[in-house]
């Protein structure tokens, strides 16, 4: 394969090639379903919604793509709580509507789509042989909790180039129990307080799964103990996704060939988010914008750069948009759209835009081929070519379906 794509864990952009041919096992973290979804969600949705089709359209791979749902967690009990409702149906709630935000701006259905609820015999599971091979131990109160111990794995903070003694203590996680303050939570015994209905009984006591402990048994499960791809936003390098590699290669898994993160949307130049207070809902966003706008604003930029949001971003993207579509309706023959579901023809690709995508799925590049094949396309037409109009109607479309 001609496609390169970055590697947070050797910090080099590599050739990618999937360990069977032909297929590829792609794993992105999926959203914790407390409250509403934000675009900076969708910014990492759409990102590697591009990848996949990439992989899929542009180079005809098969492609097992899991995205999983954390439907228990601190802040899902915390939330629950305080609205006076069953954490269960509030993340149920929550789920729904994630769902919709990322149909409405044309992502891919996953393959699988798993709840970490579902999975709790894998983590059980995964846990246990941790802590047979030596790298957890229960915390000696008794009250339910298994810790990982990070001493016991020399890789710990590879992925993130972080030497462990440089590392702050584990901010997710009571310190009760541990042996160092790093050490991160795999099962949570359940604590006075919590509902009865959000614990699991185990070898270790009642109780629930740690966040990281649920990413590495849903891969597992889905994937196998080795695969190709694991995505995520940027700040989910550390700790989550430092502590999924240290867990599941303690446990024996070879786990993700290749990991690869996405920039952050920002607003006012500072990072989105609920706990800044500055969150874009998608909803609100789509009251006023049309979803493929809104798409080509959050997925324009390349996939590891930041993306300013604002009124300008999405003037710029409506335009864009509006100029494809514009010819598109002037070259009807074509047929399809950019939001057409129908698979690309890799030949119908031009070289430039195969260039820019498989060079670390350099998408400002590629959107220039293809606006190029737009102009090129109006001026045919104007010419009154037709056969050369249908010829870059259909490498648009191509394109923009990607």
């Amino acid at each position: 394969m001609s496609l390169r794509l970055h590697d947070t864990a050797t910090g080099a952009v590599r050739d990618f090639t999937p360990r069977t041919p032909g297929r590829v096992g792609f794993y992105l973290c999926g959203a914790t379903v407390q409250s509403s979804p934000h675009i900076g969600h969708l910014r990492s949705a759409i990102a590697f919604d591009v990848l996949r089709r990439w992989l899929e359209d542009g180079h005809g791979l098969e492609v097992t793509f899991v995205r999983n749902v954390t439907d228990i967690d601190d802040k899902v009990l915390a939330r629950s709580a305080e609205a006076g409702q069953p954490w269960w149906a509030w993340a149920y709630r929550y789920e729904q509507e994630f769902e919709a935000a990322y149909d409405a701006v044309g992502v891919r259905r996953p393959t699988y789509l798993p709840r970490a609820t579902g999975h709790v015999p894998e983590m059980v599971e995964l846990v246990e042989q941790l802590i047979e091979r030596g790298h957890a131990y229960r915390a000696p109160d008794g009250g339910g909790d298994v810790w990982f111990d990070v001493r016991s794995w020399p890789g710990y903070g590879s992925l993130t180039h972080q030497r462990l003694e440089d590392l702050a203590s584990d901010p997710d996680a009571d310190a009760r129990g541990k042996r160092d303050p790093r050490d991160f939570a795999l099962w949570k015994g359940h604590k006075p307080g919590e509902p009865e209905t959000a614990a699991w009984p185990t070898p270790f006591g009642r109780g629930r799964p740690g966040w990281h402990l649920e990413c590495s048994a849903m891969a597992r499960r889905y994937l196998g103990p080795a695969f190709d791809l694991h995505a995520g936003g940027l700040d989910l390098r550390f700790p989550h996704h430092e502590n999924e590699q240290a867990q599941s290669r303690a446990a024996g898994d070879e786990f993700a060939g290749l990991w690869l993160h996405n920039g952050w949307v920002r607003v006012g130049g500072q990072k989105m988010g609920k706990s800044l207070g500055n969150s874009l809902v998608v909803d609100e966003v789509l009251a006023t914008t049309s979803p493929l706008v809104l798409r080509y604003a959050l997925g324009a930029a390349h996939y590891r750069s930041m993306v300013d949001h604002g009124p300008q971003t999405l003037a710029d993207a409506e335009g864009a948009v509006g100029r494809i579509e514009a010819f598109l309706r002037r070259a009807p023959a074509a047929a399809g759209g950019p939001g057409d579901a129908a698979p690309a023809l890799p030949t119908a690709f031009p070289a430039a835009f195969r260039a820019a995508m498989d060079d670390d799925l350099n998408v400002p590049v590629a959107l220039a081929a293809l606006h190029d094949a737009v102009r090129a396309g109006n001026r045919a037409l104007d010419a009154g070519d037709e056969g050369l109009a249908r010829e870059h109607a259909a490498a648009v479309t191509a394109m923009a379906r990607v």
